[in-house]
């Protein structure tokens, strides 16, 4: 991103907001250092070296099993699945007791659970979560879920499991569930064959995690126009991707992912916990994975984009005092963008440009236990 701003910049954006910006030009910039804004194209894969095509394939299977559920009900594809981006198209997703997948999906019956309170998130390329520009990336270290609790794939493969909204309702204790789910995966043949006798906890997560890896898409045409093809966006996209930088969006939404994988605070509040800052969200597949925002409260990018503009006020004037300060938390990187109506239209061509439609969407026309796929 850009220091100074162009003439053009000046004489279309309000006054009140130019001198804004340049009050925070003279300060903020000057005792803070810029995050690091480059934004490049994904790794061609995220496989490790012991991901070997059976343990892929286990993986696929467990992943749309719902054995793995305490009420035999909810598998990972069923918020999960191919369908719709490998989310669920829901604002907000239904575990236990529900039947049916993405909007569709309904409550069978009353369960007394609390509902869950926020938006499926793509497990595309989630194995890339936490990569940075020019730095050495560890799978273990990945972030996951919007709060960032736990790290890599793996240690988030088993967590739903032991949800009680999730996957185990009031079968068991949370204790119980990961125990009980081996003694349903040991009952079954094909598992102990497939897992050479041998099932752990740690096995399982072991091969959803390596299923998960070959969820990717790294040929978007941001990909292929950052590795040289400069025909693979149009020159719409790339005067999109150069507003992108001008007004700030890569101050969180940089590197491979569009991610900084950090934690950030943009006025919203989870209404359970009542967390106010969340995960930035990867900007790749947008196309597939509405509604979004960690509340699945925005059905479209344009509301997206409106809900940003307005933010970048709302931040001005917390820099001029003319904010109560009685409204949730804003980042103070919110003060550093500058989004500008007209720049709308652009950015929208250039997140179409980090859409891809080539993934797997394959689903097994069986599951080793029996049960419904999703």
């Amino acid at each position: 991103m850009e220091r100074g701003f162009p003439s053009v910049f000046i004489h279309t954006m309000s006054l009140p907001r130019f001198a804004c910006i340049c009050l925070l030009a003279c300060h903020a910039w000057a005792d803070e250092p810029l995050p690091d804004t480059k934004i490049e194209a994904l790794p061609r894969s995220a496989a490790r070296p012991t991901d070997t095509p059976a343990k892929v394939e286990l993986g696929r299977l467990l992943f749309f099993d719902p054995i793995l559920s305490a009420t035999r009900d909810v598998a990972c594809a069923t918020c999960h699945h191919p369908k719709f981006g490998w989310a669920d198209a829901r604002p907000t997703p239904l575990g236990v007791h529900a039947s049916g997948i993405g909007p569709q999906r309904r409550l069978v019956k009353a369960t007394g659970l609390p509902p869950l309170r926020r938006n499926t998130p793509t497990i595309l390329n989630a194995a890339f979560n936490g990569i940075a520009s020019d730095k050495p990336f560890d799978p273990q270290s990945a972030p996951m879920f919007w709060d960032n609790r736990v790290q890599s794939l793996e240690a988030q493969a088993l967590v739903p499991v032991r949800q009680r909204e999730e996957m185990r309702g009031d079968v068991c204790s949370e204790a119980e569930a990961v125990p009980e789910m081996i003694g349903r995966l040991k009952s079954i043949p094909e598992y102990l064959l497939r897992f050479d006798g041998d099932i752990t906890a740690n096995k399982v997560a072991d091969a959803l995690a390596a299923f998960e890896r070959t969820l990717i898409t790294p040929d978007a045409p941001f990909d292929r126009f950052m590795r040289g093809d400069k025909t693979a966006m149009t020159p719409a996209q790339q005067h999109g991707m150069e507003v992108f930088q001008k007004a700030g969006c890569a101050l969180c939404h940089n590197g491979p992912m569009l991610s900084d994988s950090k934690l950030h605070a943009i006025g919203l509040t989870d209404s359970t916990t009542n967390r106010s800052e969340f995960r930035t969200p990867t900007l790749r597949n947008l196309k597939h994975t509405a509604p979004y925002m960690h509340h699945g409260g925005h059905r479209s990018l344009e509301e997206v984009i409106a809900f940003y503009d307005r933010l970048m006020d709302q931040a001005a004037e917390t820099l001029d005092g003319g904010d109560d300060g009685t409204g949730p938390p804003l980042d103070p990187l919110l003060r550093r963008m500058n989004l500008l109506p007209e720049d709308h239209a652009d950015l929208l061509a250039f997140l179409d440009a980090l859409n891809s439609d080539d993934y797997d969407k394959a689903v097994p026309p069986r599951v080793p236990s029996g049960l419904p796929v999703w």
